[in-house]
């Protein structure tokens, strides 16, 4: 089970949109209508306050540049219209053009102290968001026993920090796990869901035995989360099947014991990839199960853990399906196979700068959802390698 993508535009955005460039063009607007009254029978009208007007409103959506921008339209316009009317020499002439100076030297000072507050706000917050990641979605371990590991996260929201994707690697009794999600939705919410799943996961890990136990630990931290947060599934609204299916996450979280094998248990996951011999296949899971949040479509056991081999010199790719969909000018869909496969003598850092890159290229930087990878790395235990070598077997 897929979850819809998040970059469908919410309700009313493009409705918002129009309205925001309806204010900007108001002033402009307003300057053209005093030109076209002044130099018709209609200047009788008399259009002063209008023009004196226009820094004002332009202040408002357009910011400092724009209010000067407004304000030397104004100024044109008032001295088309007085050389026309040969008006010059009148006092209401030069009351009006003080007037439009000063309200465009007050124009302008508010809107600076405006632009500079929010600039202040908005390099606040990301401070907040960077210390969020930190704690959020901090880079995994270099070395985790029998692996080396990397990981990278693409916020598609520009200047994002963080967003519904998630992942974390530890290193534990059992063995290296893992976990790569993806919430529903976007925005606080989806920070929230990643959150509590990370969270569940973190402490689960370390005194659950059985893998399908932390999945259905993580499960249940979110259903508990969702209904404190008054957003429990299959509540009052269970009808309603929008409100049914808010708040589930996507999530793979796989196992690396000591032995050349890896466990995976899926839940509506894109499929780990998996570079063996320069060949590239998925990991597919035997059992189709849905994501965390909604258990209870959960008809048959509870779900089981895939084994596959692992050998030293393989390669694993965790991913979101923000790399799936990302899509270029012709609505062609990245191929994260081939890239793989392409990249197969890459060191990890240089893997991920290179898929980075390409992600780019083939978006033209404009990527639709958050992207978030981690590649793992199977070391061979009797060789210790250098780090920035690719695996032998390649």
């Amino acid at each position: 089970m897929r979850a819809p993508p998040r970059s469908s535009p919410e309700p009313g955005a493009g409705g918002h949109q129009v309205l925001f460039a309806f204010a900007e063009c108001v002033p402009f607007a307003i300057a053209l209508v005093v030109l076209v009254i002044e130099l018709t029978p209609l200047h009788f009208v008399y259009t002063g306050p209008l023009l004196v007007a226009t820094p004002a409103l332009a202040a408002v959506t357009m910011g400092p540049m724009g209010t000067l921008a407004a304000a030397g339209v104004a100024l044109v316009v008032s001295i088309i219209t007085v050389t026309h009317n040969q008006a010059w020499g009148g006092q209401q002439v030069y009351t009006n053009l003080v007037a439009l100076s000063l309200v465009t030297v007050a124009s302008y000072m508010t809107s600076s102290a405006v632009r500079t507050r929010r600039e202040n706000e908005l390099n606040q917050v990301r401070r907040i968001a960077e210390a969020a990641q930190e704690v959020l979605l901090r880079p995994v371990p270099d070395r985790l026993g029998p692996v080396r590991a990397a990981s990278m996260y693409l916020a598609a929201e520009t200047g994002a920090q963080i967003g519904g994707d998630l992942y974390d690697a530890v290193q534990t009794r059992y063995g290296v796990r893992m976990i790569v999600g993806d919430v529903r939705g976007k925005g606080l919410p989806a920070v929230r869901a990643a959150a509590v799943v990370l969270g569940a996961f973190r402490e689960s890990v370390h005194y659950e035995e059985d893998l399908v136990e932390v999945v259905n630990h993580c499960g249940a931290a979110l259903r508990r989360d969702a209904a404190l947060a008054g957003a429990g599934v299959g509540a009052a609204v269970a009808d309603d099947e929008e409100a049914l299916l808010e708040g589930f996450v996507t999530a793979v979280v796989a196992q690396i014991p000591n032995g050349p094998v890896i466990e995976v248990v899926n839940r509506g996951h894109p499929a780990p990839l998996l570079l063996s011999d320069g060949k590239v296949r998925p990991l597919v899971p035997t059992t189709s199960l849905p994501p965390l949040g909604l258990e209870e479509f959960i008809t048959g056991p509870p779900g089981r853990t895939d084994g596959y081999p692992f050998e030293p010199g393989d390669r694993l790719l965790l991913h979101t399906d923000g790399v799936l969909e990302a899509r270029d000018g012709s609505n062609t869909f990245f191929d994260l196979p081939v890239a793989l496969a392409s990249m197969r003598d890459h060191t990890r850092p240089e893997f991920l700068e290179g898929l980075r890159q390409a992600l780019i290229r083939h978006t033209q930087g404009a990527l639709a959802d958050d992207v978030a990878v981690v590649v793992v790395d199977r070391i061979d235990p009797d060789h210790q390698r250098d780090d920035t070598a690719p695996p032998s077997r390649w």
